[in-house]
């Protein structure tokens, strides 16, 4: 199988949304464990799916499961993590539209 069939844009866009979901998952897990006193999900793997391309899913757990919203330097970190991604897409897009022309 020839790599070039495997990155298509359905394929990265179908990656980046389970990426996302998964993190998203892993907040209301954490929270769910949290709550029952047990085995936590590290902030450590939480922060490295965000990074990975769970950002969304990661905002989007701790909106819904109202998880990690204050802790620090937890957010700071999650923050630091959606404005590097931020600043990526916009060097993506950039290059994309720069070799369009």
């Amino acid at each position: 199988m020839d790599i070039n069939t495997l990155l298509t844009l359905p394929n990265a866009l179908g990656l980046f949304a389970l990426v996302n979901l998964w993190t998203f998952m892993l907040f209301g897990f954490d929270k769910i464990r949290a709550e029952d006193g047990t085995w936590r999900v590290s902030e450590g793997t939480l922060l490295t799916w965000a990074f990975f391309g769970g950002t969304i899913g990661a905002y989007a757990g701790r909106a819904v499961f109202r998880h990690k919203t204050r802790k620090q330097p937890f957010s700071s970190h999650l923050h630091q993590t959606a404005i590097l991604h931020v600043f990526a897409a916009a060097l993506a897009g950039g290059w994309m539209l720069a070799g369009a022309l």
